[in-house]
């Protein structure tokens, strides 16, 4: 067995009573680190910016956000011109109203309506002025719109071709039309005729019970194929309405020249064939 001396035993010990302190050392670092303590900041965290430095990164920011909205707003402003300038350059003049010829076979057709409506008249100015039930409207200003019951009906037509207040404010917009005179009144007649469908028919010079059946539906006097009102009214025999037709044709193509038909108007208006049709009839 191995003797050791006094000294050996004082190093032993002096060595286990630093590696004791050593160890609460540590531990108590360790304890006290979430607190901030016994830890030095580091340098990247202890340096703040400085008032300077501060008011310079504000500065530059400004100076970012004022260029870049002076540079938006330069921008939309180009756009702006270059889009009134594209406009100016595409514009087109308004289309004129369509205006439909009237030829013989037309105004024979529009007399033989008038003539199924009981507003024909002798062929006088006046039938422009019957409402529904025979009253007479006081002026050609407008559309009277007034609701008249007689003998168990009730309408507001009115006009040589009993107008419907909702069917004239149809045709006067498309076609561009004012007042309530004749000729609006002709116009408005030939575009519910085309509405219909039956204006080639029209052209043609013959009364059919094809071209009856078609304006049946818009003007309830006229039969439809079977010989009866579209609406449940009383109706005229075809027969009758195809004598007058060409009686009253035959005395207009010995009165009147042949006009020729107009061509209608370019539409759709804003389609891009109706704009170049356009641009080439400018002066």
């Amino acid at each position: 067995m191995a003797l050791f001396g006094w000294d050996f035993v004082l190093r032993l010990l002096i060595g286990l009573l630093l590696s004791r302190l050593s160890s609460l050392v540590v531990t108590t670092v360790a304890a006290l680190a979430p607190y901030g303590l016994g830890t030095p900041p580091a340098k990247a965290q202890a340096e703040q910016p400085s008032t300077e430095q501060i008011n310079g990164d504000q500065l530059s920011t400004e100076k970012l956000s004022s260029e870049k909205l002076s540079s938006d707003k330069l921008t939309t402003e180009k756009l702006t011109t270059e889009t009134t300038r594209t406009e100016l350059l595409f514009r087109l003049p308004t289309p004129a109203p369509l205006i439909f010829a009237i030829t013989p076979e037309r105004r024979a057709l529009l007399n033989t309506i008038r003539y199924a409506e009981g507003t024909w008249a002798g062929g006088d100015q006046i039938g422009y002025r019957i409402m529904f039930g025979g009253g007479l409207m006081p002026s050609l200003e407008r559309h009277p719109d007034r609701v008249i019951r007689k003998s168990g009906y009730a309408s507001a037509a009115a006009g040589a071709y009993q107008f419907m207040p909702f069917t004239w404010s149809l045709a006067s917009r498309t076609l561009g039309l004012a007042a309530f005179g004749p000729e609006v009144q002709d116009q408005a007649a030939i575009f519910l005729i085309q509405r219909r469908g039956a204006l080639t028919l029209a052209d043609q010079g013959l009364f059919t019970r094809h071209l009856a059946a078609k304006l049946a539906p818009e003007w309830a006097s006229f039969p439809t194929l079977a010989g009866r009102s579209f609406y449940g009214q009383p109706v005229r025999r075809f027969n009758e309405l195809r004598r007058f037709y060409e009686d009253n044709l035959a005395q207009l193509r010995r009165l009147e020249p042949v006009a020729q038909v107009q061509k209608a108007s370019c539409e759709p208006a804003d389609s891009l064939f109706c704009r170049v049709e356009a641009l080439q009839r400018l002066p």
